[in-house]
């Protein structure tokens, strides 16, 4: 999961020792944290947002990162991982999400539809 590695860089950049700091940091309770490793949770695009920011992450690799996390649909979250190459490519930091592997048929409308989206923000 990509918001559990999020959350591993911003405990060595800060070089804290236990979660409870980052809760406190993002004023969160301290089992919040352990939601968001478990998967029981996940971050909001602010809290990654802010996470990232602090140790020198592309916001959007962490957006794009926690927005995988959230998706439970595997047409949805091939559109994510084709998002995240399409930022690899362009040289943006390698992404560490993790991304199973996911068959890329079977979603034609969605994948229309996200081209047509994405061509405005990453033209072709």
């Amino acid at each position: 999961m990509y918001q559990e590695k999020l959350l591993d860089s911003y405990k060595s950049a800060k070089n804290y020792v236990q979660d409870k700091q980052i809760a406190a940091d993002l004023g969160l309770p301290k089992s919040r944290i352990s939601e968001f490793r478990s998967g029981k949770r996940y971050m909001s695009d602010t809290q990654a947002v802010f996470l990232a920011q602090e140790c020198n992450i592309d916001v959007k690799e962490a957006l794009v990162g926690i927005h995988a996390d959230r998706t439970q649909n595997s047409s949805i979250k091939a559109i994510w991982e084709e998002i995240a190459k399409k930022l690899n490519s362009q040289g943006f930091q390698t992404f560490g999400i993790g991304f199973s592997a996911i068959s890329l048929a079977g979603f034609g409308q969605f994948r229309v539809i996200a081209q047509c989206a994405l061509c405005i923000v990453w033209p072709i």
